[in-house]
């Protein structure tokens, strides 16, 4: 366990196996080094209308807007955080406006959870898209076709084996690692082939992630 919280650390404070050349990473870097900071990192604050228009300025000083077309003609599905369309026969891109989280900054440090986490769905970020006057992450992620409804109980107990303690509904928590692991129905984990796929993830760092106390290996 804390080998795992020790690379997680790394990678979002630092730069991790990610790796500094990562556009994904640059942008939390970037989003981490504006944010007005406390003493510790957890204390970043910042409006999200402000973050949002550095963000903004940033993405187009670094060639970062997205410029591909997204037709309506591929689009696939729609939630409440995003928009899904074909990319081609084996991945999808995904137009997030990062609903769910207080500040951009939280979801690009959910995308670098799930990526650690997560080999098989990794989210490639493509750039950022303005419609409507509103900001978009464009990522991009293989297709995964179910071949199975996802069993939640089978789900909740691969959650508790590997220390995420069922909180409510669809929700978990791992103390130690100080990481919330929220929104798990079976829209957001497929099951193919008797294997689990993450595809949505909605990952939270609480303020026990930048404490080194109560961690057994």
């Amino acid at each position: 366990m804390k080998q795992i919280k020790d690379e997680l650390q790394s990678i979002i404070i630092e730069n991790g196996q990610d790796g500094y050349r990562s556009q994904l990473k640059k942008v939390h870097n970037f989003l981490r080094g504006n944010a007005k900071t406390g003493s510790k990192p957890e204390e970043q604050k910042r409006l999200k209308s402000e973050e949002e228009q550095l963000l903004i300025e940033f993405a187009k000083k670094e060639n970062l807007i997205f410029s591909g077309d997204i037709s309506e003609d591929l689009f696939i599905s729609e939630g409440a955080e995003q928009r899904v369309y074909r990319f081609d026969n084996h991945s999808v891109i995904k137009l997030n406006g990062s609903v769910f989280y207080e500040y951009w900054l939280d979801y690009f440090s959910s995308l670098l959870i799930h990526n650690y986490f997560f080999k098989s769905t990794l989210y490639e970020f493509l750039g950022f898209k303005i419609i409507d006057n509103a900001l978009f992450a464009v990522v991009k992620q293989d297709f995964i076709l179910a071949t199975e409804t996802t069993d939640l109980k089978a789900l909740r107990s691969f959650l508790e084996y590997n220390q995420f303690d069922h909180v409510r509904n669809n929700d978990y928590q791992n103390a130690k690692l100080g990481i919330i692991f929220e929104d798990l129905h079976d829209e957001n984990v497929l099951c193919c082939d008797g294997l689990l796929y993450f595809i949505d993830t909605v990952f939270y760092i609480t303020p026990n992630f930048y404490s080194e106390q109560n961690l057994i290996s």
